[in-house]
């Protein structure tokens, strides 16, 4: 069956029922019909005093256009746990409808390993994306109508950087130009979208823990800066406390389940490659204090959604992850061995070997921050036992734990195995997490840092206004922030078509953007777009509803 089938066919338990479980009573459950619901704020506040449980990352080796299935062994791995006996809860992304309907067709795990309800997850769910995309457009009408009515705040329309956002891949808007068609339109100034993912109020929303946090941090937003430079922010456009109302619902956690009945928050959604990429901190937290291990996922490769993960997330939010999972795959190391990939269905053993070279340097970047790492090998029908050998040689020279897994098949009972050596790791006491760079470090070292100890680069390259936008940066009081460097996820490079694990490459640093309220400053690196386009044939070309009014291809 395919993954939507199988979905469809699960028997799911009253969103009610999975709370109950946790321990959440039942006003505590705020129910968005009968199988997903948020958490309320009260609940959570109450959950203050309460241990930890031990968090587990899940992330992959630089991902492929094969797919490495990385939602999915997050999925399969928080069942497998379950059933060895680890109270144990996931906490996932929500797909953004960009990549549902261009390339990805859906985002909740694969085969057996899946949370449900899957079309209201890929979907609208909860409307946590539309709250957040109305809030940042807001702050961009309420930034254009001041200028309209005299700006009195005295920005500079040649310098504003807020642009617009929407949850859909359209390269048309991009570059656009606003205020046309006369007086009455505002003034005409240059403009574009970003997709909602990429948003500062979506990685507010993931980073704030509370009401109160969110809406100082919606305050600190810097939208333009004035003729003379200095910075203006949303509190200077009065707009933080209407954001902050659109808001207020979003914020709170969203509980789900998996095919299994196990429970899963599923909360905010930043890209990757263009954000920080994880979870939301609420969701996380609250999860940390109802379970004893909760397992999350940070997106594409151990480069970009692990870095960011250890070095935002985690110093952030004053986490300490127990152990980390680094998910491969036979097809993902025969494309870095140099396979193409019409052929990657065929035995290789030779190519494999090639490609260890990509898994090795993210098992070493996950070393660097401290964290133990057990190695997920997401099995598929075309992989043959020469090329699982391989695999398990080069971890068992390395002293890493290597599990094969078969979770899209079998569930839970395709990730026993596996949840075992996690279990093992996590518990073992082993982890001595710490980030990679101090936050007194300037903000260019600190790019140059994730540039030379996680992408294995040379040096980077920045244009002089770059660095003089750093230091203006610096000089506004940001320069003890973390970096979010946004690159492609298809290389250790700035070149996507750089395979394997390359050294002495240059990253080409375009431009930086200041994100105040997340508290943290972007690094665009190479030719990355903020807002993607669709493929040329996007996945929105086969779903539709059926004759009785079922969604069908998702996937």
């Amino acid at each position: 069956m395919t993954d939507i089938e199988i979905a469809r066919a699960a028997k799911l338990l009253p969103v009610s029922e999975i709370g109950r479980r946790l321990g959440i009573p039942a006003d505590g459950i705020l129910p968005y019909g009968h199988t997903k619901a948020k958490i309320s704020g009260d609940f959570l506040t109450g959950l203050t005093d309460r241990p930890d449980g031990r968090l587990i990352l899940v992330t992959a080796m630089t991902p492929t256009p094969a797919g490495e299935g990385k939602t999915t062994t997050t999925v399969g791995l928080g069942d497998g746990l379950n059933r060895i006996g680890r109270k144990t809860m996931i906490c996932l992304r929500e797909p953004s409808l960009g990549p549902c309907f261009g390339m990805k067709g859906g985002a909740a795990g694969g085969g057996y390993a899946q949370v449900v309800p899957m079309e209201d997850i890929n979907l609208h769910f909860t409307g946590d994306f539309h709250a957040i995309t109305s809030a940042h457009n807001l702050l961009a009408a309420m930034l254009d109508n001041h200028v309209h009515w005299g700006n009195a705040l005295g920005i500079d329309t040649r310098r504003v950087s807020w642009k617009r956002v929407v949850d859909m891949n359209d390269r048309a808007l991009r570059s656009i130009v606003a205020g046309l068609g006369g007086p009455a339109n505002g003034f005409a100034r240059e403009d574009g979208f970003d997709i909602t993912v990429a948003s500062e109020v979506m990685a507010i929303l993931c980073l704030a823990t509370d009401l109160d946090d969110l809406r100082r941090r919606l305050a600190e937003i810097v939208v333009a800066r004035t003729r003379d430079g200095a910075p203006v922010t949303a509190r200077d456009l009065k707009a933080d406390g209407a954001m902050a109302v659109l808001l207020r619902d979003a914020v709170l956690p969203n509980l789900v389940q998996t095919l299994e009945n196990n429970p899963a928050f599923v909360h905010g959604g930043p890209f990757a490659n263009i954000a920080h990429g994880c979870n939301s901190v609420s969701a996380t937290r609250a999860a940390l204090k109802l379970a004893d291990y909760v397992v999350t996922e940070a997106g594409f490769g151990a480069d970009l959604g692990a870095e960011k993960f250890f070095d935002i997330k985690c110093r952030k939010a004053g986490l300490s992850p127990a152990a980390a999972v680094v998910v491969a795959t036979v097809r993902a190391l025969k494309f870095h061995g140099g396979v193409a990939r019409e052929a990657l269905s065929l035995p290789d053993r030779g190519a494999v070997e090639a490609g260890l070279a990509n898994l090795g340097r993210h098992l070493d970047n996950v070393a660097r921050f401290g964290v133990p790492a057990v190695v997920a090998i997401n099995a598929f029908t075309s992989d043959a036992p020469a090329e699982f050998e391989a695999i398990e040689t080069f971890c068992k020279a390395r002293g890493v734990p290597v599990s094969i897994c078969t979770h899209w098949a079998e569930g839970g009972a395709g990730t026993t195995h596996l949840a075992g050596l996690v279990a093992e790791a996590a518990e073992s006491g082993r982890a001595r997490f710490a980030p990679i760079y101090p936050d007194a470090m300037p903000l260019i070292e600190k790019i140059r840092t994730v540039a030379r100890e996680i992408y294995g680069a040379a040096d980077v390259d920045a244009p002089p206004r770059v660095l003089d936008q750093l230091r203006r940066f610096e000089a506004d009081g940001h320069g003890h922030v973390p970096v979010c460097m946004a690159k492609t996820q298809y290389s250790f490079s700035t070149n996507p078509a750089l395979k394997g694990a390359p050294t002495g490459h240059i990253v080409e640093v375009r431009e930086v953007r200041l994100a105040a309220g997340a508290g943290f400053v972007v690094a665009v690196c190479g030719d990355l777009m903020t807002m993607p386009g669709l493929p040329r044939v996007p996945a929105a070309e086969s779903i539709g509803l059926d004759e009785t009014g079922n969604v069908v291809g998702l996937f």
